[in-house]
């Protein structure tokens, strides 16, 4: 392959660290002797075939960026159709630009653009992919996770403690929303670590079976606990892709939303929380118990902070081990940091076979990790429902044993 320039470019959310792969990347590029271009403004600005896109990057301009938050070069989400129309565009673009090494970073969604390209170049151009999601829910090995997730998670814990600390204060409970589409990694790293009340993520339940009672009862059940308990406060974290679960009846909820680039229902303005507030809270007190519930979603907070040190050093890999792979003559791949060496895990790896997809991480929830995180969670359990202690459930929940039993028990069968 021609020796040409090294073009990097950033596609998806914002997560922390993505300035740590493009200054390790740039600098070792620069050091064996390589020009580098960043690309502005993501993939769109290469679909318009805009050329001003191009940000030459010396080593001088990136030498300290890894310790901060967002991205130098921007980034931006484009929609499958405008893909498929101006992808001609696309290759032109870069060909132009004598780009002969592609650096992309992103979530699925970029790994997809990646792996296109790659093919549609047909050799042309070399391309390798660095996982970033807050979501932590890309297809990496031993369970290593993706940039970005872990300082999330560290500030997100901070926020939900600084709540915790209110909600005992002023006896109040509090719904927090946090971001993960597809899957509940964030939301139960999050709740897990600031010891929440309950986390609930959608991998707990079926696909298109999910009722917007049951969660509802879920939570009231859990307020009910603790009162039994003499306790008048409590966290719940809520994944937002437990929207994506819900059953079709339910599903009218999404009917007016907007959706992003990508065509997805954008559930971050759902406010599913807040929904499930006013039903847990109606519910309540229609039986005569006033209980004040606070809705709050976390997510945006999190996307662009500094990076924590693990991100810092875990990011000077991924992008060291990326322009290594390209010089090397690598292309078709993701970049990732397994058992303390950097390899490569092809593209063909991380797609599904039927849809041609890339590969979604889910929780596990039959792993031992869920099962601390579950146990650890005040819920309705199904020893709640024997003896004196469904009576007493009952008492504060201010109706009958009998009505007690039939309002909750379908919850732990």
């Amino acid at each position: 392959m021609k020796k040409g320039i090294i073009g990097i470019v950033v596609g998806g959310g914002p997560a922390p660290g993505i300035n740590g792969v493009i200054s390790s990347s740039t600098i070792e590029a620069i050091t064996e002797g390589r020009d580098v271009i960043g690309i502005r403004g993501g993939f769109k600005s290469l679909f318009s075939g805009d050329l001003r896109c191009a940000l030459p990057l010396r080593i001088k301009d990136v030498s300290r960026i890894h310790t901060s938050g967002g991205s130098i070069l921007g980034t931006s989400r484009d929609s499958v159709d405008d893909a498929q129309t101006k992808f001609k565009t696309l290759l032109a673009t870069m060909r132009s630009l004598n780009i002969r090494h592609l650096i992309t970073i992103g979530g699925d969604g970029t790994a997809f653009m990646a792996r296109w390209i790659e093919q549609e170049a047909r050799g042309k151009i070399a391309v390798v992919h660095v996982p970033k999601t807050i979501d932590n829910d890309l297809y990496l090995p031993a369970g290593q996770s993706c940039f970005g997730y872990q300082t999330a998670r560290d500030w997100g814990v901070e926020i939900v403690k600084n709540i915790m600390e209110d909600a005992k204060t002023t006896g109040r409970w509090y719904f927090i929303t946090t971001m993960g589409r597809s899957s509940g990694h964030l939301a139960l790293g999050i709740g897990k670590a600031a010891g929440a009340t309950v986390t609930l993520i959608p991998e707990e339940f079926e696909h298109n079976k999910l009722g917007m009672k049951r969660v509802a009862d879920i939570l009231e059940g859990a307020i009910i606990k603790r009162l039994s308990m003499g306790k008048n406060h409590g966290v719940v974290v809520l994944a937002e892709g437990i929207s994506g679960r819900l059953n079709v009846s339910d599903s009218a909820l999404f009917g007016n939303m907007r959706r992003d680039e990508l065509g997805r229902i954008r559930f971050s303005e759902l406010q599913f929380g807040g929904i499930l507030r006013d039903e847990v809270r109606e519910s309540l007190e229609s039986r005569g118990i006033p209980m004040t519930i606070v809705h709050k979603t976390v997510g945006y907070e999190l996307r662009a902070a500094d990076p924590i040190p693990y991100d810092i050093e875990y990011t000077r890999n991924l992008g060291y081990g990326a322009v290594r792979f390209l010089l090397n003559g690598g292309s078709g791949a993701m970049i990732v940091f397994d058992e303390g060496k950097l390899r490569p895990v092809s593209f063909v790896e991380m797609t599904e076979r039927v849809t041609g997809n890339i590969k979604v991480r889910l929780v596990d929830v039959n792993s031992e990790n869920y099962e601390v995180g579950r146990n650890y969670m005040i819920r309705l359990e199904k020893k709640d429902f024997k003896g004196g202690t469904v009576s007493r459930l009952a008492k504060h929940a201010k109706l009958s044993t009998k009505e007690f039993k039939k309002r909750f028990s379908y919850l732990v069968e």
